[in-house]
């Protein structure tokens, strides 16, 4: 591709995310650096999972990420009684054509918002590894497409663990970017007390994005251009996580390029065609914390996600940046 297509894509994609971001603000007050972490995750193809306390907005933002695109959207109550069929779908017996047919399950979906995932069994849990992997289900043998684009936009509750299945590390993988929400400033409080209701068929958002227009920029992210001493800052990075004893586990390659993909993705929303170091260090949170394991145990799920932030923020200052 010729320099002045990727300038015009990077410049086009910018745009898009400009409509996105200004249409999501309509719903999700005081939270620009959460929204802009949902369309990285958007542009680079991921999942994400929002771990934060109850009534902070975790399923207000899907819902205004859902509908400010004219795509299909789920949601999925996740409850320990689920069983993986309900998820992704089952073959029933058809009298009149004397064969089974398969049903599709609301995995079929562009956005699904899997609502509090880690309420349902690790068996049910399990039902979403393949397609969170490969965008296709198999059932009886036969593969499943779900379509493109494809995202799954997971809430969970960090502090109430009666009833829950905590996610094992190779589900907390498959999630691109973990991030959180936090509670609002007080002057965006104000205003959700004044203008907000309860209800998500209130959120004013409307469709300001195609699914075309989805694709192309997830096919612009992949011609950001990464130059190999920033190829070089992601590879330390992933090594001191391995080697620092604050961990017990490190960044496996799959982390490695989740992470320049969302540098990439972060480089794009700018209206960049290049990732410069800040767009590595912007992400190192939100896309490796939740794929390290430090090395003694925590109870507290808030205080594990504040001392690993913590640990890779120390690790990131002592390694210096590309010039």
């Amino acid at each position: 591709m010729s320099e002045s297509n990727q300038v015009r894509e990077a410049d086009e994609s910018r745009r898009l995310f400009e409509r996105l971001r200004a249409n999501m603000r309509l719903s999700i007050k005081g939270k620009d650096d959460v929204i802009d972490q949902v369309l990285v995750g958007l542009a680079s193809g991921g999942h994400i999972l929002i771990e934060d306390l109850p009534g902070l907005g975790k399923t207000t933002l899907a819902y205004a990420l859902a509908r400010s695109m004219d795509c299909d959207f789920s949601r999925i109550q996740f409850t320990s009684d689920l069983l993986p069929g309900d998820l992704t779908g089952v073959a029933i017996y058809d009298e009149l054509r004397r064969e089974f047919v398969f049903k599709k399950g609301p995995v079929f979906a562009n956005i699904v918002l899997a609502d509090e995932i880690n309420r349902a069994t690790p068996k049910t849990q399990s039902a979403l590894l393949e397609v969170m992997d490969r965008a296709h289900v198999t059932v009886d043998g036969i593969s499943h497409p779900v379509g493109e684009p494809f995202m799954v936009f997971a809430t969970q509750n960090p502090v109430d663990y009666e009833g829950t299945f905590p996610l094992p590390e190779s589900q907390m993988d498959r999630f691109f970017l973990r991030i959180h929400m936090g509670y609002p400033e007080e002057a965006d409080e104000i205003d959700i007390l004044r203008t907000a209701r309860i209800g998500y068929d209130s959120i004013p958002a409307r469709p300001v994005a195609t699914r075309e227009e989805i694709l192309r920029a997830r096919a612009a992210v992949a011609g950001v251009f990464v130059e190999e001493s920033v190829l070089r800052y992601i590879r330390q990075i992933a090594a001191a996580t391995r080697t620092d004893p604050a961990f017990r586990v490190g960044i496996s390659v799959r982390g490695s390029l989740a992470l320049k993909v969302a540098a990439q993705a972060r480089a794009l929303l700018q209206g960049r065609d290049f990732v410069i170091p800040e767009d590595i260090s912007g992400q190192v949170v939100p896309v490796l914390a939740h794929r390290l394991a430090l090395a003694g145990a925590r109870l507290d799920a808030l205080e594990e996600r504040r001392e690993t932030g913590e640990a890779l923020r120390r690790l990131l200052a002592a390694i210096p940046p590309p010039t």
